[in-house]
């Protein structure tokens, strides 16, 4: 099956053509929730870096899922179906990713040696900078930008939060785990792809899916800010 083949078909709103508007709805839907999230923790001003990184996170995926959504699918006609048009948001989705990974690593880093620490971090500069260069040379290919998502959310995110929840039965980390799972799914659902109608494809659910993925990150800083209180509190 070619996905790219795949397609809400085309619709004319006010005279304005609008290619795939549902993918297209579905892209905003992701960044309402993402944005809404960023407001949500910002008004918390909380002094944990993971949260800020995750804050962070939401803002900027959702702003990736804004200009996919505009750039990638409802007015890709505008700039004459150029992938390369499509590298600024694939690039900021890249360093959303970078930040919750960043903020899983930080998360555990009082149940790490302190070399692991610091070679995680390390490591997330590197792989963010090698795999950004793959994307664009010799030309662009979204198969690394979802290598990318692969690796951040299910080898350091998953791994990261895996092993603080063994250790810890940290309720946080439980709902980060649940988040990567439901990132998982949609990664399947977008690849092979589970098609239920041309009016909402694989694109389609998988965005749902990580709209889902995004409130339940939301859910997990909420119970990460619940915690600091608590150990405040008591110490």
């Amino acid at each position: 099956m070619i996905l790219t083949k795949i397609k809400n078909p085309s619709i004319e709103v006010f005279g304005i053509l609008v290619e795939e508007p549902i993918t297209t709805i579905t892209n905003i839907l992701i960044t309402i929730i993402c944005y809404y999230g960023y407001y949500s923790l910002n008004k918390i001003n909380s002094n944990n870096k993971t949260i800020n990184y995750t804050k962070w996170y939401l803002l900027l995926i959702g702003t990736a899922n804004l200009i996919g959504g505009i750039v990638g699918h409802g007015f890709f006609y505008i700039f004459n179906h150029n992938e390369y048009y499509k590298i600024p948001g694939w690039y900021v989705s890249m360093f959303a990713v970078m930040l919750i990974e960043r903020a899983s690593i930080l998360y555990s880093k009082e149940n790490i040696s302190n070399n692991t620490f610091k070679f995680f971090l390390n490591l997330n500069l590197i792989e963010l900078i090698l795999i950004m260069v793959l994307t664009v040379y010799p030309k662009p290919n979204f198969k690394f930008v979802e290598f990318h998502g692969l690796y951040g959310f299910l080898i350091i995110v998953f791994s990261f939060h895996l092993y603080n929840f063994i250790k810890t039965k940290n309720k946080a980390s439980r709902m980060v785990l649940w988040a990567v799972f439901t990132l998982i799914i949609a990664m399947f659902v977008f690849n092979y792809p589970v098609v239920l109608n041309k009016w909402f494809n694989h694109i389609d659910f998988a965005h749902i899916l990580m709209a889902a993925s995004s409130v339940i990150i939301l859910k997990s800083c909420r119970i990460m800010e619940e915690n600091t209180i608590s150990s405040n509190e008591f110490s």
